[in-house]
């Protein structure tokens, strides 16, 4: 059953898409979502729905290039070691080195974890 991967690709296509309400309409309505490297998580619709729309805000464009996944059937988790480049405002794109981890519950996302170097970050994002 391939099923919470190819959940996981829709969402990372409606990232594509910058299409928030799309974004959003993966989540559990208890879900939280962590930058690893950063304080604090963001629990709630709400909270989640202020983080993505701050990443989709800074970008004129978004591309997930997902290059592993993996999808543990038994506990419903997927990860994926991807690169997530942002068209930012002022024309540079930056690009992302991404480890994810999410975990699935009746075909919504429960707890999404992104680990990634946070001094990688600052420097891509710069004054994004």
């Amino acid at each position: 059953m391939a099923g919470n991967s190819a959940i996981i690709d829709d969402f990372m296509a409606a990232w594509g898409a910058m299409d928030l309400d799309r974004i959003m309409s993966f989540f559990d309505a208890d879900a939280v979502y962590i930058n690893m490297p950063m304080d604090p998580p963001n629990r709630g619709l709400e909270a989640i729905r202020a983080m993505i729309g701050g990443f989709l805000g800074m970008a004129q464009a978004v591309e997930f290039v997902v290059h592993h996944q993996a999808e543990n059937t038994a506990t419903g988790v997927v990860m994926n070691e991807r690169t997530d480049r942002f068209h930012l405002q002022d024309g540079r794109w930056a690009a992302l080195r991404v480890m994810g981890v999410f975990e699935l519950r009746d075909g919504r996302i429960l707890a999404w974890r992104d680990y990634f170097d946070l001094a990688e970050v600052q420097r891509e994002l710069g004054g994004a």
